[in-house]
């Protein structure tokens, strides 16, 4: 059963819906599913144990949800924050590794530096998309992520030994072709864990990731290139080979520590396994999804006989994904978002080291600027699952880049570099502010596990080629054209935002209407059902 439109009841039958015997709890929970939301629908609708007209509502009063939520944010987010701080880690070394002496050593130039750049986001961005798709065939984090971690882990090692462009340009190809899983496969499975309205604040935290990455890499390089000589080898390629190892090592971690979908938690009780479906079920429910005057309409469907056997073809949720207007519009506000983010990420050493800075100083002038990110991000992702509302935040974040890189330009014109320093400062604290709430504004709107992890993987994926452009955007002590390409693209980013918010209210508001007119009330349930988020009883979250 669809996730995001389980069953619309009245507010009198919510309470009743969601019930099972105790003695089939530990049986859905471990033997009949594979941990997933749907799974535990089907297994609860289907059951032949399960009587529509039993006892009342499960009782969970013997469970504290805040401590529920604490057992699961320690369990998931410091092995997801882990796992994407190494993935920005070795993605972005390269630009650590250019100012300690990797063009000059390998004889590169500025278009062979840049292509090694784009090559990875080509693969990266193209292999998204299939990585889902078989991350949810079959249903296995905690050995699918640590083995593409395995995977780019080595090839950032023989990073460190490359002779030319040729080795540079293979290994970031194939390190774009391994990384491209982690994200979107570890994004979709937060949805599995949490409610809509907790999604951002934890999509945050492992994110800060990233930002921290900016710092940590700054310092990590910092030290390693003080390793120059050592073995024979330069100081910049230690920093492939170090930080290749350590990707390695926790990836073998990982298969320990990664855990699965909540039906197979071993760190939860059976009784909590059950809870933590339930919850997530009951968030599905038209009272969390619906408006109130949609709730006390004229006519209320009942899903409870369809299950997601309706709309399990990988070819139809693939049509389902390419023919809606949402991705292709959070494409476009992810790339102003992206684009830009990486921009900074692989030039923000060297846009630094022009200001007048020494390598090893430009590196560390970067980390005030990612702790920053990484804490404000955190801070308004948790206002953002507070007040339950996506656009406002990202719209402001997005305001706030094109304020930074105005700055920015300006400076570059007129020589202020504090001006220069501080626009950059800004940006980078709106970009990495900006990102989760994206990712959590489609997710909350696209109605089926199927279909959610098909659009999450085509909004990241495509929107990651960003990243090829913004390879190309600045040339050494130009980067006045850098910076206005960037502004271009957070500004493409501001406008999608504002788009998408009002064909969000037009659409809820036109389904309102016709649903008090009775337009709908001649459809089957299960043709209601089949339609997912376009039917007239889902309502889309701003």
């Amino acid at each position: 059963m669809s996730e995001f439109d389980v069953r619309a009841l009245t507010e009198k039958d919510q309470d009743q819906d969601y019930t099972k015997e105790n003695s089939t709890l530990s049986r859905v929970t471990t033997d009949k599913t594979t941990g997933d939301v749907s799974t535990y629908l089907e297994s609860k609708y289907s059951s032949t144990t399960y009587n529509d007209n039993t006892s009342s509502d499960n009782d969970f009063s013997d469970i504290d949800d805040k401590v529920i939520l604490r057992k699961i944010d320690m369990h998931l987010l410091p092995i997801c924050g882990l796992l994407y701080l190494l993935a920005y880690l070795d993605r972005g070394a390269i630009g650590n590794a250019k100012i300690e002496g990797l063009t000059d050593s390998l004889r590169l130039s500025t278009n062979e530096y840049n292509i090694c750049l784009t090559i990875f986001f080509i693969t990266y961005s193209l292999c998204e998309i299939p990585s889902n798709m078989l991350l949810k065939k079959l249903g296995k984090q905690s050995i699918f992520i640590p083995v593409i971690m395995i995977c780019w882990g080595i090839v950032m090692t023989c990073m460190g030994v490359v002779k030319d462009f040729g080795g540079l340009f293979a290994t970031r190809l194939f390190l774009g072709v391994f990384e491209a899983g982690l994200y979107p496969g570890m994004s979709f499975g937060l949805t599995m864990w949490y409610k809509r309205t907790e999604m951002q604040s934890r999509q945050a935290l492992f994110y800060a990731a990233a930002s921290m990455a900016g710092a940590f890499s700054g310092l990590l390089a910092f030290a390693i290139a003080k390793m120059d000589g050592a073995g024979g080898y330069e100081g910049w390629r230690w920093i492939f080979i170090l930080e290749g190892i350590l990707t390695v090592v926790v990836a073998v971690a990982a298969f320990k520590l990664m855990p699965d979908y909540p039906g197979t938690a071993k760190f939860l009780t059976p009784r909590e396994r059950e809870y933590v479906l339930w919850r997530a079920a009951k968030d599905s429910e038209p009272a969390s999804v619906f408006s109130a005057s949609t709730m006390s309409s004229r006519r209320v469907p009942d899903y409870s006989a369809f299950t997601d056997k309706h709309d399990v073809s990988m070819s139809h949720s693939l049509k389902n994904v390419f023919t809606d207007w949402q991705p292709y519009i959070h494409v476009l506000l992810n790339l102003g978002i992206v684009t830009p983010t990486y921009g900074i990420s692989l030039f923000l050493p060297s846009v630094v080291k022009g200001l007048g800075y020494t390598s090893s100083m430009a590196q560390l002038m970067t980390i005030p600027i990612y702790i920053a990110a990484s804490l404000i991000s955190v801070i308004q992702a948790f206002a953002s699952d507070y007040f339950k509302i996506r656009s406002a935040f990202v719209a402001a974040d997005l305001l706030a880049v094109i304020i930074g890189f105005v700055m920015a330009i300006a400076g570059q014109e007129t020589g202020e570099n504090r001006v220069i320093y501080a626009g950059v400062f800004i940006a980078v604290i709106g970009l990495y502010a900006a990102f989760p709430g994206i990712i959590s504004w489609l997710s909350n709107n696209l109605a089926n596990s199927q279909k959610r992890a098909i659009g999450m993987a085509f909004q990241i994926g495509f929107g990651n080629m960003g990243g090829a452009f913004a390879s190309n955007f600045y040339k050494p002590d130009q980067y006045t054209l850098g910076h206005s390409l960037e502004l271009g693209f957070a500004t493409m980013g501001f406008i999608c935002c504002i788009i998408s918010v009002m064909s969000y209210k037009a659409i809820n508001n036109k389904r309102e209407k016709e649903i008090e007119a009775g337009k709908w009330d001649n459809v089957s349930d299960e043709d209601l059902f089949k339609m997912g988020d376009k039917s007239p009883y889902f309502r889309y979250r701003l």
